[in-house]
């Protein structure tokens, strides 16, 4: 790891390799688990400004997947199995108890999915932001996602991941060294081999998920208005929303709804765990 980056929170080793988990807060609050999106550089820094908001309420924990933030990079496996067993066992090996409530941005929505699938005695709730389902990818093709990833291949070949507009970056909430780690982390992560094996096992993970039907469990979802996604997105989070009986709240933002609506995010996830409680 580059001498400069200075982690804040852990690491467990598996398969030889190192994953970084954050945690903060006390062991008896309920859970929140935060699950990144795909190419999210640094999720410790990319969830703060909503879960400093969270801190005092619930248990904190931010697993960054290998490729992710203070990770290790390295040619893993990217099936949707192989990612839900890794984090739960780096979970388990921090010794953190169950059950716990998973807050999935974007395509990790798909984690939280085929995490209650597998292991359905860990998940007491799931509160997705913008979260993928299967139901967002009905028409996407292998074509469509063969493009995709030239696309990024092209991109980092070109650094345009420095280009701040191309590839923006939370600074919310964060002090000066933390914003000093994250340009590093993205740096060092934009565009790499576990983003592009993620997006390469995109729609067999689709599959596997869809295979495995619908999963019951209490869920909160948060919408964007999908401007930065397609024209479908915001029809499949309230499909998804029928689909498990969960409450939706579309915000007029993008996809990054915590980076703009963290304080609102905050009064409906206590609320709702609050709920789950009685």
């Amino acid at each position: 790891m580059n001498k400069q980056l200075k982690c804040n929170g852990e690491f467990v080793t598996i398969h030889h390799k190192k994953i970084h988990i954050f945690r903060q807060g006390d062991l008896d609050k309920p859970k929140l688990v935060f699950l990144a999106g795909s190419a999210t550089v640094a999720p410790v820094y990319d969830f703060k400004v909503l879960y400093e908001k969270l801190a005092n309420d619930f248990r904190i924990i931010v697993i960054e997947k290998f490729g992710y933030g203070y990770s290790d990079i390295f040619e893993s496996s990217c099936d949707i199995d192989t990612i839900v067993s890794t984090e739960k066992q780096a979970l388990d090996m921090i010794g953190e108890t169950k059950p716990y409530i998973l807050v999935p941005h974007s395509m990790s929505g798909l984690e939280a999915i085929r995490w209650k699938q597998k292991y359905p005695d860990d998940i007491m709730g799931i509160i997705g932001i913008d979260m993928a389902t299967p139901l967002a990818y009905r028409s996407w093709t292998d074509k469509r996602v063969s493009k995709m990833i030239k696309m990024i291949e092209i991109a980092n070949k070109l650094k345009l991941y420095k280009i701040p507009l191309l590839y923006p970056l939370n600074n919310r909430c964060l002090t000066k060294n933390e914003i000093i780690q994250q340009k590093l982390l993205m740096n060092r992560n934009a565009f790499n081999q576990c983003y592009m094996n993620e997006g390469k096992e995109l729609l067999h993970n689709v599959r596997i998920v869809s295979e495995h039907g619908t999963i019951s469990c209490p869920t909160l979802l948060f919408s964007s208005n999908g401007k930065q996604i397609d024209k479908y997105w915001v029809k499949s989070q309230k499909e998804f929303a029928e689909l498990m009986n969960a409450k939706l709240i579309t915000y007029d933002c993008g996809h990054y709804i915590h980076y703009y609506k963290s304080n609102e995010m905050r009064t409906s996830i206590i609320n709702f765990v609050n709920k789950l409680k009685q």
